[in-house]
Formats: C-alpha cells, sequence, structure tokens
C-alpha cells in the first residue's frame, strides 16, 4: 500500500472514531463538522471530501460499528458450530447480545434500520447471515417446525421490534423481561415442543431434510436441486394447524 494511500484510509479510520465517540455519547445532533474535524486533528473540507456530506459520514459510522460487533458474533457462531454447542442456546445468546447492542447503540440501531440504508449494509448482510447459520444448525438438529427462511424472518422481525419498543421509552421504564418474553414466544412458533419430540408429520420431516440436502453426496447435482425443490414446496405448503387458524380469525381455541 502506498503512503498516499495509506495516509488517507489512517484518516478516514480517524474521522470514523472520532464520529462514532460523538454519535454514541450525543446521538446523530452530536455529529457535526466542526466536532468531529476537531475531534480527528482534521480540517473540515477533509471530511466533505472523503464522506460528501453528513449523512455519509454517519452512513460510515454506523457500518464501522455494525461491522465491529457482526464479527464478534460470526467469531461465537463459528465456535458454537465447531464445539458443538446447543443451537438453542447459541441462538438465545445471540438474542440478548444483539437486544444489548440496540439498547446501547441506539443512533447506530436506528440509521441501520432504516430500510433504505440497511439495503445496502454490508455489515447488515454478514448480521442476517450469521443469524441464518445459527436458524441453520436448528433445522439440522431436527428443532425447527417452519421452512428457515421464515424463521429467520421471524427471529429478525421479532429483534427490531423489540429494542425499537425499548427505545421508545425512558431506560429507567423500559420492562427488562421484555427481550426473553419476546425471543420464548418466536421460538414458541418456530420449534417443537422439546428436542425429543417426534416431526410433526411431512412439514417438519422437510424441514430438517431440507437443511442436509446440499450434504447428500450419494445424489446428484440435479437431484439434490430436485430434491430441495421438493422439500422447500412441502414446508411451503399451509399445514392443517394454519388452516384451523385461519378459520378461527387467527385465533388458536382456548382450553
Amino acid at each position: 500500500m502506498g503512503d498516499e494511500v495509506k495516509g488517507r484510509a489512517d484518516t478516514r479510520a480517524a474521522i470514523v472514531e472520532a464520529a462514532a465517540g460523538l454519535l454514541r455519547t450525543g446521538g446523530t445532533s452530536a455529529v457535526t463538522t466542526r466536532g468531529v474535524a476537531e475531534r480527528a486533528g482534521v480540517q473540515a473540507p477533509t471530511i466533505y471530501r472523503l464522506f460528501g456530506d453528513k449523512d455519509g459520514l454517519l452512513e460510515a459510522v454506523a457500518e464501522w460499528v455494525l461491522a465491529g460487533f457482526v464479527s464478534d458474533k460470526a467469531a461465537a457462531a463459528a465456535v458454537a458450530t465447531a464445539t458443538n454447542a446447543d443451537p438453542l442456546d447459541d441462538l438465545r445468546a445471540s438474542w440478548r447480545t444483539q437486544v444489548e447492542f440496540g439498547l446501547a447503540n441506539p443512533a447506530v440501531f436506528r440509521l441501520l434500520n432504516d430500510p433504505d440504508r440497511a439495503a445496502g449494509s454490508p455489515a447488515a448482510r454478514v448480521g442476517r447471515q450469521v443469524l441464518e447459520m445459527r436458524v441453520h444448525r436448528l433445522a439440522a438438529a431436527g428443532r425447527l417446525r417452519v421452512p428457515e427462511p421464515r424463521a429467520v424472518a421471524l427471529i429478525h422481525a421479532a429483534g427490531v421490534g423489540t429494542v425499537q419498543t425499548l427505545l421508545a421509552v425512558p431506560p429507567e421504564q423500559r420492562d427488562p423481561a421484555l427481550g426473553e418474553a419476546m425471543i420464548e414466544a418466536v421460538l414458541g412458533r418456530i420449534l417443537h415442543a422439546t428436542p425429543a419430540e417426534a416431526p410433526e408429520g411431512p412439514l417438519a420431516a422437510a424441514v430438517a431434510l431440507r437443511a442436509v440436502a446440499p450434504q447428500l453426496g450419494v445424489l446428484s447435482d440435479a437431484e439434490r436441486r430436485l430434491l430441495a425443490e421438493w422439500l422447500d414446496r412441502i414446508a411451503a405448503a399451509p399445514t392443517p394447524a394454519d388452516n384451523h387458524d385461519a378459520d378461527h380469525g387467527g385465533r388458536r381455541p382456548g382450553p
């Protein structure tokens, strides 16, 4: 790397770190060009040259903070996989870490959960892939009773909603049990009641087999693709329980 390129990268990193500190302590309103320039030891025009405007700087800061967090999550997921840790314990621990991160970094959380920003965030995509990895381990273990993409979507939506709800009230008024209640509600929807519970007909069997289908070396590539297509169709089909819920207006009957 040439000195000029290295110097540019170092300057950019210094500006992002300075802006991240201001964002963490004072929110987006604290991230002013003057304040960041003074803290990073650069001239204001340098910020505009590297980031375009304040919005560009905020995006860079949010991405930098999230990238560090996601890197830690990916490492933890890799360790859990390598040590064959219980996939449900791993998912619960990851959920708690995610909620704690959102509450500790409200400005970053809000920036990156803007739909337009999230779609273009490499760190957010990696974070989603880490969640998909954790859900896949549950499916491979026969614990999942809904298709993997649906489970991922439910967990992600619940996590975002939980943090947004908690951030909407003063810290002293927040319900500390809300996060745990939400993840348990989602798990009740996507998992079998117990690890040893027999699969609930073709849906659960299809979900479990779909998780390991790419590893079936006895089949050809074309056969694996065809099998995956069949299993996806089975998993996407409405179940008798779904039809029963729909007949009752989406509500399960009482005892």
